[in-house]
């Protein structure tokens, strides 16, 4: 297999704002060391779960330093650098290799729909200004490209993409990933109510916020699948399927700051124009985490 050095629960981190709507820096240690201490095998942030777009260059320097710090090496970090311009993207990409980050990840970003030749080209262009391995990301809900198997096969010519994440939401995609991309590429799960499915497919890992609220249900489905238990790993996963649907369907950053808040974490506030979620809502998410085997302090 290419240069792929991630596998597990790679984990989410929010990013945190205080009330002025400011990144709460030490917060955001704080939350990383939490999915650290709790055995997530990699952490990623600066994804949407870390609203990469709603933050300045500047902001997400200091988030990436800030991870990187906090980690110290401990597990491997997947640093999001996407951006509307391939200009941008190669600026972020090259400060989150100068800082110490593992690998980074890329999704197409634009306000106008890329053709494939534009997708490489960026691709391309970002890889040749660092050494450290992409992982491209597929997701069509947030990135407005659903890149198909025959794209990222052309991306995979690039001697550092070596790794593909796939969030359609379709599992045959994922089984058509494995027929086309075989053992010479990994793939990662980013569709939180496909955990399951995935691993069965041959997904080398599960990009997911999840490890925020129910850290011990996800390392736990991991590992039953690595001792082919399949009898017990569906057990672990319909035990959480609830709360990957709902974090999944009020919007990860929301969600997430929600159940932290419910569990007795300070979680900081959200940047507009996210809001909290509503009181229904609120009450909806702390009945699924008192049912989903979640210890409160």
């Amino acid at each position: 297999m290419k240069n792929a050095p991630f596998k597990g629960i790679i984990a989410y981190p929010i990013t945190p704002f205080d009330e002025n709507e400011s990144v709460d820096l030490p917060l955001f240690k704080t939350l990383v060391e939490r999915l650290v201490a709790s055995g997530s095998h990699g952490i990623a942030p600066l994804g949407s779960t870390g609203v990469l777009p709603y933050l300045t260059d500047q902001e997400k320097e200091a988030i990436t330093e800030a991870t990187i710090q906090q980690v110290a090496g401990r597990v491997p970090t997947l640093v999001g650098v996407s951006n509307l311009t391939t200009e941008r993207t190669i600026h972020h990409a090259k400060f989150a290799e100068k800082a110490g980050a593992t690998a980074v990840m890329i999704i197409p970003m634009s306000y106008w729909k890329l053709t494939d030749d534009e997708i490489v080209k960026h691709y391309d262009a970002v890889a040749s200004k660092i050494s450290i391995p992409i992982m491209a990301y597929n997701n069509p809900a947030t990135g407005g490209v659903d890149m198909s198997p025959t794209l990222l096969k052309r991306l995979l010519e690039i001697p550092n993409v070596t790794m593909i994440k796939e969030s359609t939401g379709d599992v045959q995609r994922m089984h058509l990933l494995k027929r086309e991309l075989g053992d010479d590429v990994a793939f990662y799960n980013g569709s939180n109510p496909l955990a399951l499915a995935a691993f069965a497919a041959g997904a080398e890992g599960w990009c997911t916020a999840a490890p925020n609220l129910i850290p011990e249900l996800n390392l736990s489905l991991y590992d039953a699948i690595q001792n082919n238990d399949l009898a017990s790993a569906q057990i672990l996963f319909l035990e959480q399927l609830n709360l990957l649907r709902f974090i999944v369907a009020k919007g990860l950053p929301r969600a997430i700051q929600a159940g932290l808040t419910i569990l007795g974490e300070n979680a900081g506030h959200l940047r507009a124009p996210l809001q909290p979620l509503t009181k229904i809502e609120t009450t909806e998410l702390s009945h699924i985490l008192e049912t989903t085997k979640v210890v409160f302090d």
